[in-house]
Formats: C-alpha cells, sequence, structure tokens
C-alpha cells in the first residue's frame, strides 16, 4: 500500500468508528409536527393530575381546534361530540385516528381541512386521553 492508500484508509477507518459511536450514543427522539402538537415534549408518563382541559392545552389540541375548542380553518370544533362518539371509540381513535378516516364524516373533514393530519396519541398515556374524552364529551 502506498502512503496516500494509507491515509484515506485511516482516514475511512476513523469516519466509520466515529459515525457508530454517534448511533450508539444517539438519544432516540420522535419526530412530531411541532406545529400541530405544540411544544409539549412526547412521553408515555402520566402527567399527574392535570384536567382534560389543561391535558388538551398540553397536547397542542387547541392549536388547531381552537382555544375555545370552537373550531379554526385547521381543524373541527370539539363541542357536541357526544353526539357522535362513546368513551371507547374516542379514545381510540385519538390513539390511531388513520383507522377512522374512510368513515364519510372524515371523508368531508378531509375536503374541509385539506392538508392537515389529526396526529396520533398512541404514546401518551391511555388514562390522560380518558380524562381528555371525558371532558370533551361533556362539552
Amino acid at each position: 500500500m502506498t502512503k496516500p492508500q494509507i491515509w484515506v484508509t485511516i482516514v475511512l477507518v476513523l469516519f466509520i468508528g466515529l459515525f457508530m459511536l454517534a448511533r450508539l450514543t444517539k438519544e432516540e427522539q420522535v419526530h412530531s409536527d411541532s406545529s400541530m402538537m405544540g411544544n409539549m415534549p412526547v412521553t408515555e408518563e402520566p402527567l399527574g393530575e392535570l384536567s382534560g382541559m389543561q391535558l388538551l392545552s398540553n397536547f397542542g389540541c387547541l392549536n388547531c381546534h381552537g382555544s375555545q375548542l370552537e373550531g379554526s380553518s385547521m381543524g373541527p370544533k370539539l363541542t357536541g361530540l357526544a353526539e357522535f362518539w362513546n368513551r371507547d371509540r374516542l379514545i381510540n381513535y385519538l390513539r390511531n385516528p388513520g383507522s377512522f378516516m374512510n368513515s364519510d364524516r372524515f371523508k368531508e373533514y378531509k375536503k374541509k381541512y385539506p392538508n392537515m393530519i389529526m396526529p396520533a396519541y398512541g404514546n401518551k398515556d391511555v388514562k390522560d386521553l380518558g380524562k381528555i374524552v371525558d371532558y370533551l364529551l361533556e362539552l
């Protein structure tokens, strides 16, 4: 091997070593659209004794659905949900909204709110989702 080949090999080995070290020490990051979900860190831990409205705010729901949940150009109103939802079904929707997108109601929402995607909250504590749902169903 010539000296330039040795240097290229050394640099390549160092680069690969540093790359592997960076991958091993990298903290796990969850990719989310912070404009849709607020600046709340994504966590699986329960948020304590927060009310349903506080949880809605912490999860970033008010960003799209309005400060009074009256709806906005980014998302529908969240009042009067008891007419369409029961507790278990709404919790399941929050955990995986994509599984509900084939219903007629959501086809209308797709037309009314193009390019808007309801984020899934499957990574949130079910107790917190239950508090949110209980609050929403009372509105």
